[in-house]
């Protein structure tokens, strides 16, 4: 009885160990592959920024006058007037060797500096929203979501919020254009914001 035990835990032994060196062989691979691409990244050249599309800030078009008299919504404004004066781009899930490879090394710092006033510009926009949902103003808020939805920042609470609204109001095509723009979304949260509209949709 012991042969067969001894047996197949010789084997197991035998899987484990050649497990562990095929991982072992593929992350040396992987972090080979990224060196040797980071290296070419480094060197390569300045390259035009002709295919970048720049966000604009519309204040005309958002409701900058509601709830003007409370300090977060002026502090909102104020972030959001300033940024209006900067370069701003959406580079979700690029990292910084896809954006040296394609635009070469030296525009890093520019699209680092672009890609943070994206970020900034997101996170004033959900707490804007946020806050003008949640002191009543759900129209105004829905015109701030529905520009966030449409520069593709990735607010998971815009899009629940958004589709909510739709389904309660009979507009359930307007959810369908939020699955579309969710699609083309680059951000880790892509697959859980499509689950909740999928939930709402079909609730």
């Amino acid at each position: 009885m012991k042969y067969p035990f001894f047996a197949s835990f010789i084997i197991f032994i035998f899987v484990l160990a050649h497990g562990i060196r095929r991982n072992r062989r593929l992350r040396n691979k992987a972090e080979a592959d990224f060196w040797e691409r980071e290296e070419q990244a480094n060197a390569t050249r300045r390259k035009p920024l002709d295919d970048l599309v720049y966000v604009r800030i519309p204040l005309e078009e958002l409701p900058t006058g509601v709830l003007t008299d409370t300090e977060e919504v002026q502090g909102c404004l104020q972030v959001l007037t300033d940024l209006s004066k900067e370069q701003i781009v959406n580079l979700t899930g690029y990292t910084n060797t896809d954006l040296k490879l394609r635009y070469g090394a030296p525009n890093l710092p520019d699209l680092s500096r672009m890609d943070e006033n994206f970020t900034l510009l997101v996170q004033t926009l959900e707490r804007w929203a946020g806050y003008l949902w949640e002191h009543g103003e759900a129209d105004a808020a829905v015109r701030v979501m529905e520009y966030e939805v449409s520069v593709r920042a990735d607010d998971s609470s815009a899009y629940r919020r958004l589709a909510r609204y739709y389904r309660d109001r009979g507009m359930d095509y307007r959810i369908d254009d939020l699955v579309t723009a969710a699609v083309e979304l680059r951000s880790l949260s892509k697959n859980a914001i499509l689950r909740s509209l999928s939930e709402i949709r079909e609730s």
